[in-house]
């Protein structure tokens, strides 16, 4: 009687295993707490898991493969960049041409111009900014606004001013108002546009004597403006862009613009400056790929 009494250790296991688990109601041994540790050792074994797989496809380091940049490009893009042969430097008169032929845009793309120099911008004398008037505009509709005394502003609405205001200037930019691509003011007015700066910088359009918006012949600066008048310097990168004109002006007037351009740039050469001036040159539309051109100046 006494063996049959005694009960093997798996007639014991059995009879755990059947009778119903019991919880505390809180703490480590409440039934929630052992759930979120099954649940959190699971979520551990499947992150191994993956982990284990992903070093079994890809060796360590290897850095993730992301398709070239031409791939990432539009249809019409691809179909164009085709047209230009990688590598070679193109006269500025057929590198115009293949950027005409090129643009992939259905509006009046702009023509733009990309050059690198070889100057160091933090050096004053060799933080390239001027003007220029293109010989055939740049076909862009200019709103030019004069801040300057009644008789002045008289005058520069009579040469094609799209404003010409005294205080009432002020009370526009107060609310924030900025309704134009071009800000002329005579030397006289410009400390009262010293509390705008913040406003009108970071935009480019405070006026600067560089520029030739801060002049007393306001009626020679506005007809220029309004003829195709551009600012072009240089930015942190060493590269100056330029617009030069449209699509629609045609190989030869946009010819002979960015030839006006490069004779501009060319007078701007400083005279501290060793080595190369010009690095690189780029022509391309606003949507189109780039095309290389032959180094102009040295």
């Amino acid at each position: 009687m006494a063996e049959e009494e005694v009960k093997t250790n798996e007639q014991l296991e059995n009879e755990a295993a059947t009778e119903p688990e019991s919880f505390a109601k809180s703490g480590k041994k409440s039934k929630k707490h052992i759930e979120e540790v099954k649940a959190e050792e699971e979520r551990q074994a499947r992150k191994l898991e993956r982990k284990a797989e992903e070093a079994t496809v890809k060796p360590k380091g290897a850095k993730p493969i992301t398709r070239p940049k031409i791939e990432r490009r539009g249809k019409k893009y691809q179909e164009s960049a085709k047209l230009v042969e990688r590598g070679k430097a193109y006269t500025l008169k057929d590198a115009i041409e293949l950027a005409i032929k090129t643009n992939p845009a259905k509006f009046d793309a702009s023509v733009e111009i990309h050059t690198r120099l070889g100057v160091d911008p933090r050096q004053a004398d060799q933080n390239i900014r001027t003007t220029l008037v293109l010989p055939n505009g740049n076909g862009k509709s200019i709103r030019v606004a004069v801040f300057a005394p009644a008789d002045i502003c008289k005058a520069a609405k009579a040469a094609g001013a799209d404003y010409a205001e005294d205080e009432e200037f002020l009370k526009k930019l107060e609310k924030g108002t900025i309704d134009f691509d071009v800000l002329i003011s005579t030397p006289q007015y410009m400390p009262k546009l010293g509390k705008y700066a913040r406003l009108l910088g970071p935009k480019g359009l405070m006026p600067n004597p560089k520029a030739g918006t801060v002049t007393m012949d306001v009626e020679k600066a506005v007809k220029e403006s309004k003829a195709g008048k551009v600012e072009y310097r240089v930015d942190k990168q060493s590269i100056v862009h330029i617009g030069v004109g449209k699509v629609s002006f045609g190989p030869e007037k946009l010819l002979e613009n960015a030839n006006a351009f490069f004779e501009s740039l060319k007078a701007q050469k400083p005279a501290s400056l060793k080595g190369s001036y010009v690095k690189s040159v780029f022509v391309t539309t606003t949507m189109g790929p780039s095309i290389m051109i032959e180094n102009l100046y040295n």
